[in-house]
């Protein structure tokens, strides 16, 4: 009888044991699928925000340096005679290096409304280089007063334009950064959780061991009175 009662009582703590073992390895998948989603967001951070963000910085500042070129040219080709050529030149590398920012900011990931917008900021980039061939153009055919004309009819605003798109993907840039953000707060609290209870399985694994050899210790006093008699 008493054997029985032995054998039941260690089938029950092997059921509990077996039932923290699994909790575990649970609790350690979990800790694991979490750390590789803050993993992930970080990386997104860094490559589809922190890095487009400042892209899209250099783009404002190219598009500024093009608005001096062609102004200091209208404004001030009378005084300061220019070299087209070189003028052309010039250009033609700010928008070569604009192309290329826009079109890594591309393969980056895009929610919906980035991609309206970089839809939105490249038909104004587009427009705003024709209008630069069409000054240039005028320039050399019409002189310099023809295009200045032209220039303020159709072309001043142009930039301001474009920087106002900018500063639009820019604040999605930031909406988008922080949900991200929030996404890995709670992940963190989440990791927190399973420590806990990582934690609390511990003690209570700790509080198991020390009954096992209490019990022990009680059934070899109680066997060895039995073994006295």
């Amino acid at each position: 009888m008493r054997f029985a009662y032995s054998v039941k009582q260690k089938m029950k703590i092997a059921v509990l044991l077996f039932c923290i073992m699994a909790c575990t390895i649970l609790i350690r998948l979990l800790e694991d699928k979490s750390v590789k989603s803050m993993n992930k967001s970080f990386v997104s951070l860094y490559n589809d925000r922190l890095i487009p963000a400042t892209d899209l910085f250099y783009i404002a500042e190219y598009v500024d340096q093009k608005r001096s070129l062609v102004e200091e040219v209208l404004y001030a080709a009378a005084t300061h005679p220019f070299n087209q050529a070189v003028l052309e030149q010039k250009l033609g590398r700010i928008n070569a290096a604009i192309d290329s920012l826009i079109k890594d900011y591309e393969k980056t990931f895009l929610v919906k409304q980035e991609k309206e917008k970089i839809a939105e900021l490249k038909a104004w980039l587009l427009g705003h280089s024709a209008v630069e061939n069409k000054l240039l153009n005028t320039i050399a055919v019409q002189g310099v007063e023809k295009a200045r004309l032209m220039y303020e009819t159709f072309g001043r605003n142009a930039p301001g334009e474009i920087i106002q798109k900018l500063s639009e993907l820019m604040r999605i840039q930031r909406q988008v950064g922080e949900e991200l953000t929030k996404d890995t707060a709670f992940m963190v609290s989440g990791n927190k959780v399973y420590s806990s209870f990582q934690l609390a399985l511990a003690i209570l694994i700790g509080i198991l061991i020390v009954g096992i050899v209490f019990t022990s210790n009680v059934v070899k006093i109680s066997n060895d009175k039995f073994n006295l008699n």
